[in-house]
């Protein structure tokens, strides 16, 4: 039988994961940009650990942070009676980790483009560093800022691996679309996961033409201006 609700908790999850990572990647993509200290290649580092790491390393570390039988999980348990394995705020944590590159590397690059001069031209107006990241930077890097946000929300919709280790299959809290179209093929399902599965590739096909449309018409104005 097909069910809408595994959908609705996907999109869920990835407008949540993009919504957090919007606001935790604008200052960290910012200082990345513009910080010239040579330890800047570790953050770095850990930033992209989630680009070359298997899914289900990350989760299986995750899954032992989160778990109430460690030090982390017990902590938040015993001293502010959260949970974070199989549960949705769990989920969305693990994404948000395993997201970050898509979000923080567009942005640093967005970041880096712009010119220099702009922001000694507001630096020399008298303007501090919020309204010259808000009223200068910003502005001129939305192709950047539309890239990482849409590629969050899609890198979300198609988590697995993760998904699985730390949200587990509970019915109505964790059980999204991917985990769906495998239990579906571990019942032999295949048309069940055939239709799951069309829907998902019709709509990643469809953000990566959204994307690269944006970044063309972005580039065609940058150069007619």
């Amino acid at each position: 039988m097909f069910e809408f609700e595994p959908f609705y908790l996907t999109f869920k999850l990835a407008l949540t994961t993009t919504i957090v990572l919007f606001i935790v990647g604008i200052p960290l993509a910012y200082w990345l940009a513009f910080n010239q200290t040579k330890w800047k290649v570790l953050p770095e580092a850990i930033v992209g650990l989630p680009l070359v790491l298997p899914p289900s390393v990350l989760g299986f570390y995750l899954l032992m942070a989160f778990s109430p039988e460690n030090a982390f999980g017990r902590f938040l348990e015993s001293y502010f009676d959260v949970r974070l394995v199989f549960t949705f705020p769990g989920l969305v944590i693990a994404s948000v980790i395993y997201s970050l590159p898509f979000m923080i590397q567009p942005l640093q690059t967005g970041f880096s483009a712009v010119p220099v001069s702009l922001m000694e031209t507001a630096y020399t107006l008298g303007k501090n560093r919020f309204t010259v990241l808000t009223r200068v930077l910003l502005p001129n890097m939305k192709a950047a800022l539309i890239s990482a946000c849409v590629l969050s929300f899609a890198h979300t919709v198609g988590e697995f691996g993760i998904v699985l280790m730390v949200g587990g299959n509970i019915a109505h809290e964790t059980r999204v679309v991917s985990v769906v179209i495998y239990d579906e093929v571990e019942a032999m399902n295949y048309a069940q996961a055939n239709a799951y599965s069309s829907i998902l590739l019709i709509f990643s096909f469809l953000v990566l033409v959204s994307v690269y449309s944006v970044n063309r018409r972005m580039q065609n104005v940058h150069y007619q201006s």
